[in-house]
């Protein structure tokens, strides 16, 4: 973890240095505030869509931190180096630079961004649960990535705008705002996304040849859509409309589309998972409905927050988090079957069911009213004496769980 942030933290300060020297004070400035702006909604649409399950907030910011950082300067060592040796070897400038931007450019970035999510796959294999964290993790990425190359544009076309003296009609500063944050914040997540579905797809089997193919199957989509983009402005003067308008939104569309089916089978699995912890007593019955319902986990947390704090909301957060997690944990021992199933699942399993009941005293009661209030139950569900939908009373009995073998 230190060599970890010792990286990030050198890298950091370098690739900061070097933008700044690219595009002058002035220009670094500008170009790190308007560079800002895309940043909190692409994050907070990540998360939203990874809340089902949600990962731990330091490795999403250490994935945010290494596109931002350790992916920058590769690729920007790495594009700078590779454009000069090709103009050096050809007698057309431009055409070396088109075929960097083209070839070039999406192999060296995307695998860039692509060695967050290796690390995480490798090193944190529990956070990897499905298609979802391979998504966010790799959204992060990008979004840090796109964040530090916006610098850079944006800080080059308004140090432009400063030596030309344009007005705001004729600005390189607005045109390239336009672009690159309007029109196209999603590009670099789009092309990371594609990745980051290809660790999660891997996470979900058991083979080599497919838990090693899957990656680098989404790693090579991930180049080809980057190198589609950058060759748009290459084809034509309505080169960049017509692959903006028939590739790029319709694949951010059906992304979109996918991300959010993903998210609801998510529920839908917590929901079947849990009922079998719920038949061991581990859980009551009206916290299952209410852990699969990300509405009935936001009013929990609230109703949590009026009796006990702070302090309360944040046990309700971290309890539908570790259920989730044991949710998902549990249906990829299933799927995996006996012989294939991990070594540690039956430790990670004990170990979440303890997390869990340390917090059930707070989080239970308010997750089992807050079933009641959404309506999750059924029509003719009645809490049995003593369940958190009445009032939370300590179960006596702690069964071993079946599931174990399941």
């Amino acid at each position: 973890m230190c060599v970890l942030v010792t990286l990030l933290t050198a890298t950091g300060v370098a690739i900061l240095e070097l933008v700044r020297e690219q595009t002058g004070t002035a220009g670094f400035f500008v170009g790190l505030g308007l560079a800002l702006l895309p940043v909190p909604p692409l994050m907070a649409a990540f998360r939203w869509l990874g809340r089902a399950a949600p990962g731990p907030w330091r490795q999403l910011l250490f994935c945010f931190g290494w596109g931002a950082c350790t992916a920058a300067l590769i690729a920007i060592l790495a594009n700078s180096f590779a454009t000069e040796w090709m103009a050096a070897a050809s007698t057309d400038p431009s055409a070396a630079d088109q075929l960097g931007s083209v070839a070039i450019a999406p192999v060296v970035e995307e695998s860039a961004k692509a060695a967050a999510l290796l690390l995480v796959f490798v090193f944190r294999r529990r956070q990897f649960t499905g298609a979802v964290d391979g998504l966010v993790l790799a959204g992060f990425t990008a979004t840090g990535f796109a964040f530090t190359e916006n610098i850079l544009y944006l800080g080059n076309a308004f140090e432009e705008d400063l030596a030309k003296g344009t007005g705001a009609l004729d600005s390189v500063t607005a045109a390239t705002f336009f672009v690159r944050v309007v029109l196209s914040p999603f590009a670099h997540p789009l092309f990371t996304v594609l990745t980051g579905l290809g660790f999660g797809a891997a996470a979900l089997t058991a083979r080599r040849t497919r838990r090693t193919g899957l990656p680098l199957l989404g790693l090579a989509l991930a180049m080809g859509a980057h190198a589609l983009w950058n060759g748009s402005s290459h084809f034509g003067e309505y080169g960049f409309y017509v692959v903006y308008g028939c590739v790029m939104v319709p694949a951010f569309g059906l992304l979109l589309w996918l991300a959010v089916r993903i998210r609801r089978h998510r529920l839908r699995a917590v929901a079947a998972e849990l009922s079998v912890y719920a038949a061991a007593g581990w859980l009551s019955p009206a916290e299952v409905p209410a852990l699969a319902s990300m509405p009935a986990r936001s009013l929990a947390r609230a109703l949590a927050r009026r009796t006990g704090g702070r302090p309360a909301a944040r046990a309700v957060s971290r309890y539908a988090a570790d259920a989730a997690a044991l949710a998902l944990l549990r249906r990829h021992a299933r799927r995996t079957g006996p012989a294939r199933r991990d070594p540690d699942f039956a430790e990670r399993e004990r170990e979440l069911l303890h997390r869990l009941w340390l917090r059930r005293a707070t989080a239970a009661p308010a997750l089992a009213r807050a079933a009641v209030l959404e309506d999750l139950l059924p029509p003719r569900y009645v809490p049995p004496a003593g369940s958190p939908a009445r009032a939370f009373v300590p179960a006596a009995r702690r069964p071993e769980l079946s599931a174990s073998s399941a």
